[in-house]
């Protein structure tokens, strides 16, 4: 879309935003991403694995949960891209992932697990 095809001119240099605005499939695995940490089980999880390694089944007792449920969170936290995982013996233990998305993603679950209002409310 280009601003000539905008309905309303209001004096916005709107050109210039949208000539840098992601396109659709960008915008979806964002919104993917989010969507992903928006169950508060993985975010747990996810949360867990920005401070930690760790095997399926000290997550499992981190969370109060069984093993095969907490297995079902992170092969999804998994095929995004946010953590990985590696084989030490016969366990699987799994991490944050090395790159720049989980490492936003672990950068804003820790701010806003710090945020404090002012004025207490």
């Amino acid at each position: 879309m280009d601003k000539s095809n905008l309905p309303h001119d209001h004096g916005q240099d709107v050109g210039r935003l949208l000539s840098v605005l992601p396109d659709l499939v960008s915008f979806q695995r964002v919104a993917e991403t989010f969507q992903l940490i928006s169950d508060s089980t993985r975010l747990r999880i996810f949360w867990l694995l920005c401070h930690s390694e760790l095997c399926v089944y000290n997550i499992a007792a981190a969370v109060d949960m069984s093993p095969p449920a907490v297995s079902h969170h992170l092969k999804m936290l998994r095929n995004a891209g946010l953590i990985i995982n590696r084989r030490i013996g016969k366990e699987i233990h799994y991490a944050l992932a090395d790159t720049a998305e989980a490492g936003l993603v672990h950068r804003i679950a820790d701010e806003m697990f710090s945020m404090k209002c002012p004025t207490g409310g």
